[in-house]
């Protein structure tokens, strides 16, 4: 398949590619047409290996002869100027690769806890660079899976599989409703939930027991709230991070990487 040159923003072709940075267009557009956004090459061809199948690629014009296999793939592959790129995704693309893939049907959240040992839960993450980080720490550091609260943001938001470096499609997730009742279908699949939280009653997470440990769902919320009263009342165990210096609490993706360490820090490797 040839390269074909694309010079005005306004090209229907690049409908895909529109006002990338407006959360609310995008939210609007992405889920209800199929489709999601990767950014860079590395991400790109991770969607690739995952079986993702490209709708579309749009590169830089100086990149097109660098990134000649796309051309083997079954999508039409576009190219135009730094600022054509600009004008019609709303920023600078300074990593000179995007492209359009088709979304796959999740899973379920019963199908998900088939295949895990242990997992994260998320209750109303929203925002997308904690959920790409908490997605890559969840790959690195030995969680098998995520469940999503229905009020979580889109793990296939461009920002969240950016950060995730592409990680978001190595981890499987599902939806978990209805919420926060959903939780005891985790608890029937035989894990303990282990909600993260910084009150003072909790448990340190380093003492954790083999037995809760040993299929563990480790429950995180939102930056600032936390997880609300009624996912508290629903978990096993509170447990906490202890703190030094008065400092009350992690990010929530700095605190996920502690936990998720924590947790599985005598696994073998």
């Amino acid at each position: 398949m040839s390269v074909e040159l694309i010079t005005d923003p306004d090209d229907e072709r690049l409908a895909d590619y529109r006002a990338l940075t407006d959360v609310e267009l995008r939210t609007r557009w992405e889920p209800p047409h199929g489709l999601f956004i990767a950014e860079g090459e590395l991400v790109l061809r991770r969607a690739l290996r995952a079986g993702y199948p490209p709708r579309s690629f749009l590169v830089d014009a100086k990149r097109v002869d660098q990134l000649g296999d796309l051309q083997s793939q079954d999508a039409p592959v576009y190219a135009a100027t730094p600022d054509v790129l600009e004008r019609a995704t709303g920023f600078h693309v300074h990593r000179g690769v995007l492209a359009s893939f088709h979304r796959r049907a999740l899973p379920t959240a019963a199908e998900v806890l088939a295949g895990a040992r242990r997992i994260a839960i998320l209750e109303d993450v929203n925002n997308h660079t904690n959920l790409g980080a908490i997605f890559r720490g969840a790959a690195a550091l030995g969680i098998d899976a995520v469940l999503l609260s229905p009020s979580c943001a889109d793990p296939l938001y461009r920002r969240s599989v950016r950060v995730s470096m592409g990680e978001v499609f190595a981890v499987p997730y599902a939806t978990l409703s209805p919420w926060p009742d959903g939780l005891a279908q985790v608890r029937e699949a035989g894990f303990a939930v282990l909600a993260l939280t910084p009150a003072a009653d909790a448990l340190p997470i380093q003492h954790v027991d083999a037995a809760h440990r040993a299929r563990a769902a480790l429950l995180l919320g939102a930056e600032g709230p936390g997880l609300s009263r009624h996912a508290l009342r629903a978990s096993d165990l509170r447990v906490a991070i202890p703190m030094r210096r008065g400092v009350d609490s992690l990010n929530v993706a700095a605190a996920s990487a502690v936990a998720f360490w924590e947790l599985g820090r005598d696994d073998p490797l």
